[in-house]
């Protein structure tokens, strides 16, 4: 099959996008509105963009032509927090992916409790093990989307998910998102080495990944 992507309607076009570009990494994003309301959702277009500095990328889109919480909140604050969403809180995210008003706590709706950041005003979400607090660096507009990169200037790692320093995915039981309603977990996993570059260029190292 060939497809021209703008040939199909809105609805095929973002069904395929999504079952094919997989799997995908969640960002539960946690913000604060203006008048104090906190509020948290999960997006899976989403990625890393650097190491150094440390800067996150997440794609908001529209909710019936209006801006969703999260893309008004960061705009208005350009401050946000990105947890990881794990086999363990998969159900108390899904619940707070629902469409509320702006008024209602996401974090009360699903039961999710929500403590107090180190920089940043928007809270972490208590239950996942890894938070990634953010400042808002650029938005940029893409479509019906507006794709925001935030610095991580503090990043909390749960002591009980790290193995010689880092994040040991079969403690923290990280989830990717797949087409339609269903998610993936990352329990099984298989590495495979890059291969050692020869000549000028690589001087015979293997490069990390």
């Amino acid at each position: 099959m060939m497809v021209d992507p703008s040939s199909l309607p809105e609805r095929d076009s973002y069904r395929l996008m999504i079952s094919a570009f997989v799997p995908r990494p969640i960002a539960f994003v946690s913000t604060r509105s203006l008048a104090g309301i906190n509020n948290c959702a999960p997006f899976s277009y989403s990625m890393g963009v650097s190491s150094r500095p440390m800067v996150l990328a997440v794609s908001v889109g529209e909710r019936d032509g209006r801006p969703k919480d999260t893309a008004r909140n960061i705009l208005d604050t350009r401050e946000f927090v990105v947890n990881m969403v794990t086999e363990a809180t998969a159900e108390k995210m899904n619940v707070a992916s629902g469409d509320y008003a702006a008024h209602i706590s996401e974090f009360e709706e699903a039961g999710l409790t929500p403590v107090p950041s180190d920089a940043v005003r928007p809270p972490r979400i208590a239950e996942s093990p890894v938070n990634f607090e953010c400042r808002l660096i650029r938005a940029i507009t893409v479509a019906d989307n507006t794709v925001f990169f935030g610095e991580a200037i503090r990043l909390h790692v749960d002591d009980a998910v790290l193995t010689n320093g880092t994040v040991d995915i079969h403690k923290a039981k990280p989830i990717g998102r797949l087409g339609g309603p269903r998610y993936c977990r990352t329990q099984d996993v298989f590495e495979l080495r890059r291969p050692t570059v020869t000549g000028p260029k690589g001087a015979g190292k293997t490069e990390a990944r």
